[in-house]
């Protein structure tokens, strides 16, 4: 039997009706007339089922079949054609008129359908027994089509003409909003192209926005910021949009980000999918004309679970109600383009369908059936319906557009490399919109013509990947944005990194509880008449001299910290001498005291003359900067005490302030006093250890250009002199009308201001009130949270000074440079005693547009695998190391071939995934490979790391991970290979051994290396004595080599040796 429709499939219950030489079957709705064709008495039937005349049974083999209609061309269309396309409850998909990556999907036909015409339509429908059609754009919803559909008895995924004015009517989805309290911007509608005008001249908004009330492909939208623009836009939408700007819409500009959050409906109920947002302007950095959409990913992160709760609330479900009210039910998908505002989210505008690109990154993530989502919505059962989005992974989408787009561009373009890009790798999709088939050719034929879709665990990986697979497409003019998603990965750094002061190896709390522990000891020494050191071989000063009458002697020492590695590493040693005064002046300028003098004191392993005259220099100009005398010093030259190249600086000075003068002036510090802040140079000369760990992570040079400065090398720009203030601020403090002055300095803002402030006050500051240079934006990028910014880095204030309001324009008058950048509150105990508002979004605006510059922060790390048989204490030295978020390496996975060791434990303890393979289930060693690899395998792992797995692994398991397969052996190889290392060291006689990362080769610890580390043999020492120090040498050696491998700058070659980069 041949059907006249093979796109239906076939159904368990049918009834059959003898009608002449052909056989009915009623098929749930429809009645399908087959021809009979008999054979031996039996009526053989084609394609999936048959018949038996003798019983009239009908012989169904498969379950219930339908077909689904898709209506548009677009890349949403075929986003939507491949998902409904893997439905098993559908025999087939029609795309009408669909394009050439619909053409190619499996189980999806193209099809010739005029839109427009709604009788075609149903006719089509009815020939071809479509059982639902599903309305990709907006403009045959705003037509009526779903009305027409629905009046023919055709399942409808889409809104009737009533309800779709939610998008095809700004003026009237507007006006809904305000009667159903759905929020959104202020607003007017206006006929008069000059009431409009009149209305802009009238208001006093931060901004306006000028849209055209109707359809207008997604281009009747001028966004504008002042008066004038505003005036020249209402003249562009009233006349460049046909009947669509015969009515115009006139709202406020809001701030915020601009999210889009989608819902299934089917007019009562709704399921929210995951935010996401799409990124519409040509040009990275949101820079360029309107489009289209560029790319898109979900979800996105910049709306939280209470928003999006909110949103669901006060938006979608409020709406969906409000039209059923209004008796225009909503069915199908609802978009609300929404702005999270500091008041929270309003609303854009709504679309009656799914979006585009939002679509190609939301649907990878559903995990339901998409069809049987589609006809809970239709059926209006939509709440017995259990629609999920995979919550572990993210989506991003990258749109390939003509050169010329989105003006005018040439068609008809040979696309290459699709094909390749999908090959092998699931997680990779290429979603067609302009494309179509020129005889075997893959051509363009539209403005956007491809979207690049990945899916990962990582948004950063995922978009990175995204954009690394389109850079393989090919055309003429093809162009597209790199910068997908950066706003997310760059906010997810700066709110939820864990990089910490800490993990540099600076604690600071424990330098707190030092700090405590020595202050009565210190305090012990103090004695009466202490004005000079003993003999006559220092300086001398004579503070009559200097014009004091009954001063205060104030003295300050201090360092310049790991910010030397920054010089000697750089080879940049003439402003290091500056910070090093400048940490000194600044600290006795704060209790109101002018530096008089100056000693410097400089060591190093051997004495290089041009360094360490450049490094003085240094100091002499900062001296001179501070207005105090350089009377002495000390050049220690001590062999073996430092590496070669390596120098360290201290610093002394005393100042001089009258005893009236002397600040802080604690008791008269009040709430409501006035904080005026003076501008940092940037780092000055604190946090460099960190600083320094995050330089090492980026794989960056410091004669590389700065990401946040390219005119600039990093080295340079780490390297500013930290500022000066004396000559500054001497004139203000010496008014009597400041009442304390702090020096953000180690510690930072949230450390150091409370060190002058009683304890019953806190302090506020607003960071918007003064520049946060854009290092401090590069760190933020990297991972360094707003909490740990604030209370290691200045921020951008060097210096803050307490002032009553009073007198606010007196000092101003003295500090032309000053800012007032906060002011005093009432503290609380608990609460803390330094309150930065804004400081996040200012840290997160800035590493935004340093995401591109910095490939680091997008390169996905390596996946690992650490396989184990014990106690795993160098899996736990690897944890560690890559705990913060600055590997290059992520362990994703731990295998042990024994059940209940610690290892176990300790990577359950991290978070990471593990399972337990034991080797005795298994008849061979060949058997217990292949299941490694298999798990290996399926967690995509590229690295492998042997910590303490105590089988021998097969030749064919060490040729299928060649490369990627690193072991630790304790000695220095290729001394001391095998069982009892450290015997064997001690039997001959060495002094010297230690541990050896290596690439596994099939002869045992023969494999190339990848880094050692030197353990010296004591005299006296036991084998155990032994064991324990060259452990401690594995846990730097292995994170070392997992490293070095992960970043690339070790790969194994051909031949087997390691190459270096």
């Amino acid at each position: 039997m041949y059907s006249r429709f093979p796109e239906v499939g076939c159904l368990k219950e049918c009834q059959i009706i003898p009608a002449g030489n052909s056989l009915l079957g009623r098929i749930g709705h429809r009645v399908v007339s087959t021809p009979v064709f008999t054979r031996r008495g039996h009526l053989w039937g084609g394609g999936k089922y048959a018949w038996d005349i003798s019983s009239f049974g009908f012989l169904w083999s498969n379950c219930k079949m339908s077909v689904v209609l898709v209506l548009g061309s677009g890349g949403r269309e075929h986003a939507l054609a491949t998902a409904l396309a893997s439905s098993p409850s559908l025999a087939s998909v029609l795309a009408a008129p669909g394009n050439a990556g619909t053409h190619s999907t499996p189980r999806v036909t193209n099809i010739a359908i005029n839109v427009k015409d709604h009788q075609s339509v149903v006719a089509t429908c009815r020939e071809r027994g479509v059982s639902v059609v599903v309305v990709g754009p907006e403009d045959p919803l705003a037509d009526g089509l779903a009305d027409s559909l629905n009046d023919a008895g055709i399942k409808v995924f889409g809104p009737s003409k009533g309800a779709a004015q939610i998008e095809s009517s700004k003026a009237w989805a507007k006006d809904f909003m305000q009667r159903h309290s759905v929020p959104t911007a202020r607003y007017r509608t206006f006929t008069s192209p000059a009431d409009a005008k009149e209305f802009i001249k009238s208001e006093s908004w931060c901004g306006y926005v000028v849209k055209a009330s109707g359809l207008a492909a997604g281009k009747g939208v001028v966004v504008t910021t002042s008066v004038a623009e505003a005036l020249e836009a209402v003249d562009t939408v009233s006349n460049s949009f046909g009947v669509a700007g015969d009515t115009l819409v006139v709202e406020e500009l809001l701030q915020g980000e601009e999210v889009s959050v989608l819902c299934f409906t089917d007019g009562t109920s709704i399921s929210v999918m995951p935010p996401a947002q799409d990124h519409k302007r040509l040009k990275e950095g949101d820079q360029g004309p309107n489009t289209g959409g560029m790319g898109a990913y979900c979800p996105c992160p910049l709306v939280t679970q209470q928003q999006l709760e909110t949103v669901r609330e006060t938006v979608l479900q409020r709406t969906v109600d409000g039209l059923r009210e209004e008796g225009i039910p909503f069915v199908g998908v609802l978009y609300a383009g929404l702005m999270m505002t500091s008041s929270g989210p309003k609303v854009l505008e709504f679309n009656c369908r799914f979006g585009d690109p939002e679509t190609q990154v939301i649907l990878p993530l559903l995990r339901s059936d998409l069809y049987e989502v589609v006809m809970g919505c239709v059926e209006r059962r939509l709440g017995n319906v259990d629609v999920k989005f995979d919550a572990e992974m993210s989506s991003v989408a990258v749109c390939l557009v003509s050169g010329g787009y989105p003006g005018s561009y040439p068609k008809g373009k040979v696309i290459t490399g699709v094909e390749d890009v999908t090959k092998d790798d699931a997680s990779v999709r290429v979603y067609h919109a302009g494309t179509k088939l020129d005889s075997d050719a893959l051509v363009t034929s539209g403005g956007r013509v491809l979207a690049v879709t990945v899916t990962d665990r990582s948004l950063a990986a995922a978009a990175a990947k995204a954009t690394g697979v389109a850079g393989k497409i090919h055309f003429d003019g093809v162009f597209y944005r790199k910068d997908i998603a950066a706003k997310a990965i760059t906010r997810n750094a700066v709110s939820q990194g864990g990089v910490t002061y800490k993990d540099s190896g600076v604690d600071i709390e424990a330098g707190d509880a030092l700090v405590a522990a020595i202050k009565d000891v210190a305090a012990a020494t103090s004695r009466s008449g202490v004005v000079g050191g003993l003999g006559s071989f220092g300086g001398l000063f004579d503070v009559k001299a200097a014009g004091y009458k009954d001063p205060l002697l104030v003295s300050g020492t201090d360092g310049v910290g790991t910010k030397l590695k920054v010089a000697q590493a750089a080879g940049i040693h003439g402003t290091v001498g500056q910070d090093l005064v400048a940490m000194c002046v600044n600290d006795v300028l704060v209790h109101g005291a002018e530096p008089l003098f100056y000693l410097d004191y400089f060591a190093t392993g051997k004495l290089e003359v041009g360094v360490a005259a450049s490094v003085v220099k240094g100091v002499a100009e900062g001296c001179s900067l501070a207005g105090c005398a350089l009377i002495g010093g000390e050049t220690a030259e001590m062999p073996g005490l430092y590496s070669p190249g390596e120098y360290d600086l201290a610093g002394f000075t005393v100042g001089a302030v009258e005893k009236e003068n002397l600040l802080p002036r604690i008791s008269a510090i009040a709430d409501g006093d006035v904080l005026i802040g003076l501008a940092s140079s940037g780092l000055h000369s604190n946090g460099f250890s960190l600083v320094r760990r995050i330089v090492e992570a980026a794989n960056l040079s410091y004669s590389d250009p700065a990401p946040f400065c390219p005119s600039n090398t990093l080295g340079s720009e780490l390297l500013k002199p930290t500022r000066i203030y004396p000559k500054m601020l001497l004139a203000a403090l010496r008014s009597g009308l400041v009442k304390a002055a702090a020096h953000i300095t180690g510690g930072g803002l949230t450390e150091n201001l409370p060190r002058v402030l009683p304890e019953h006050l806190g302090a506020s500051l607003r960071a918007r009130r003064w520049t946060v240079q854009p290092v401090f934006q590069w760190l933020a990028a990297h991972g360094v949270s707003p909490s740990e910014m604030a209370r290691t880095f200045n921020c951008g204030l060097g210096m803050v000074l307490v002032v009553a309001p009073t007198d606010l324009d007196a000092v101003m008058k003295l500090l032309p440079e000053g800012q007032v950048v906060g002011a005093l509150r009432p503290h609380t105990q608990g609460s803390s005693r330094v309150v930065l508002e804004g400081l996040e979004d200012v840290l997160r605006e800035g590493a935004s547009s340093l995401v591109a510059k910095c490939p680091s922060l997008t390169a996905p790390r390596r996946k690992v695998a650490v396989l184990i048989s014990g106690s795993g204490t160098n899996l736990q030295a690897l944890l560690d190391h890559t705990r913060s978020g600055l590997s290059s390496a992520q362990i994703v996975l731990v295998i042990s071939n024994v059940a209940g060791v610690k290892g176990l434990q300790r990577a359950q303890d991290a978070g990471v995934a593990t399972t337990v393979i034991p080797h005795k289930n298994y008849k061979s060693r060949l058997d217990f490979d292949a299941a490694l690899t298999k798990a290996l395998e399926e967690a995509d792992i590229e690295l492998i790391c042997l910590a303490g797995f105590m089988r021998i692994l097969t030749g064919e398991f060490v040729r299928r991970w060649r490369g990627r397969l690193l072991n630790i052996h304790p000695s220095l190889l290729p001394a001391f290979k095998g069982m009892h290392a450290q015997r064997q060291a001690l039997e001959a006689g060495v002094t010297l051994t230690g541990c050896t990362v290596h690439f596994v080769s099939e002869e045992v610890d023969c494999g190339a290396v990848v880094t050692q580390e030197a353990v010296p043999v004591l005299v006296g020492d036991t084998e155990d004595e032994l064991v324990e120090r060259i452990k401690t040498a594995e846990h730097k050696a292995f994170p070392r080599a997992m490293e070095m491998v992960a970043r690339g700058k070790v790969r194994l070659g051909e031949d087997g040796k390691c190459i270096r980069t």
